[in-house]
């Protein structure tokens, strides 16, 4: 069976007492969010810790934004999976488009970091997308599955989430059409040999798109970054009708 994921990503967003903060306004319309959905909070590494101890016992997952590929070493800003385990994280986002444009990221270190996740038994969000330029030009489809056959080379599949996010609708407001991202989710899903990945979609989700996005058929969850910073945004995504 497939599992509904929604996590917020953060990105470099909210200090400790910000994310505590936030917790406040947040946990409380969990109460009537469907038991079935798995809710991951991906926040900066300085707030996994207090994160960590005010979530015990809740039912909000942590999550990290990154780990490397060596469980230790000479690796001056790195993060690895046996560190991000001690602070109860869960989840790791892999291959963000925003590592991969600004950090250097390419599918073969994407593909490391994977598998350093699933080995300390963390569980990867692993991001996909194409640009405007390779949307334009027809090359949507050739470049998703490049990325995956790249990135998911001795990977196991029944331990991943994979989130589409097309880069040209990050953070611009201009949602891919819902349609077309089922469509683009069901050619991913048909290029893997788990059927039941979790497969979510991102990029400009908010408040009032999530409805329309959930209700299509291959969608599994969402990877939301801006509209998961206030409480009550994110908690309505959370609790899509």
């Amino acid at each position: 069976m497939r599992k509904i994921v929604i996590a917020g990503n953060w990105k470099m967003h909210k200090t400790q007492a910000e994310a505590q903060l936030f917790l406040q306004g947040f946990a409380q319309h969990l109460m009537e969010t469907p038991e079935e959905r798995e809710v991951i909070l991906c926040a900066p590494f300085t707030a996994l810790g207090s994160l960590s101890q005010s979530l015990h016992g809740s039912r909000i997952r942590l999550g990290a934004q990154n780990v490397h590929w060596e469980e230790k070493g000479a690796f001056t800003g790195e993060i690895s999976a046996p560190m991000l385990l001690e602070l109860g994280v869960r989840y790791v986002v892999v291959g963000h488009s925003e590592r991969r444009q600004y950090f250097g990221e390419t599918d073969e270190t994407v593909n490391q970091r994977l598998k350093a996740a699933q080995k300390a038994g963390l569980t990867p969000i692993l991001c996909v997308g194409e640009s405007r330029r390779q949307r334009d030009a027809g090359e949507t489809e050739s470049f998703i599955c490049g990325q995956l056959r790249a990135g998911l080379v001795d990977v196991d599949q029944a331990n991943l989430v994979i989130a589409y996010e097309p880069i040209w609708a990050i953070g611009t407001g201009d949602t891919c059409e819902s349609p077309e991202a089922n469509r683009v989710i069901g050619m991913i899903r048909g290029e893997l040999k788990n059927p039941d990945v979790s497969i979510q979609y991102g990029g400009s989700v908010n408040a009032k798109n999530i409805d329309e996005i959930m209700a299509q058929p291959e969608i599994d969850g969402a990877l939301v970054g801006g509209a998961s910073l206030e409480p009550d945004s994110f908690a309505r995504i959370v609790n899509y009708q």
